[in-house]
């Protein structure tokens, strides 16, 4: 079973390179392209892990936050931000507010699948050999 990802992200460049990353590590990307789409796509189709941005419009990443945060089918449910906010101190805000994991912008595509991997059961992590998401042999050939 693959692990099925909810990417919530506005921007088109960023939400296709997440999209691909995915998708060619063997995950199931979900895609909403505004807070509000994205929080009933997350009660609709309860992904493994919710990849989100801060700045939507619509609602924004700290408003999809609470409304799964206080839904009792998603609260539990692990939410990544994927933000252009890489100030001092916005990491620690991120991580405050609720959020499980904090990722900035740019994304860097030889370690990303490595780095939202951890966010996921190990029985749904894809196997890698490296830190660069390279794919391993299968043990079934």
């Amino acid at each position: 079973m693959r692990a099925r990802i909810l990417i919530i992200e506005d921007n088109a460049a960023n939400l296709e390179l997440i999209r691909y990353l995915l998708e060619s590590s063997g995950y199931e990307a979900l895609v909403a392209t505004d807070g509000l789409e994205g929080v009933a796509l997350a009660r609709r189709e309860m992904p493994d892990l919710v990849l989100c941005d801060l700045q939507m419009p619509q609602l924004d990443g700290y408003g999809v936050l609470k409304q799964l945060r206080a839904d009792p089918i998603c609260h539990g449910l692990p939410i990544v931000a994927v933000t252009a906010f890489s100030m001092r101190g916005d990491e620690e805000r991120v991580l405050t507010a609720g959020f499980d994991g904090y990722l900035s912008k740019p994304i860097d595509p030889e370690i990303f699948i490595t780095q939202i991997e951890v966010f996921l059961p190990a029985g749904l992590r894809v196997r890698h050999d490296s830190p660069t998401g390279r794919r391993e042999p299968s043990d079934h050939g």
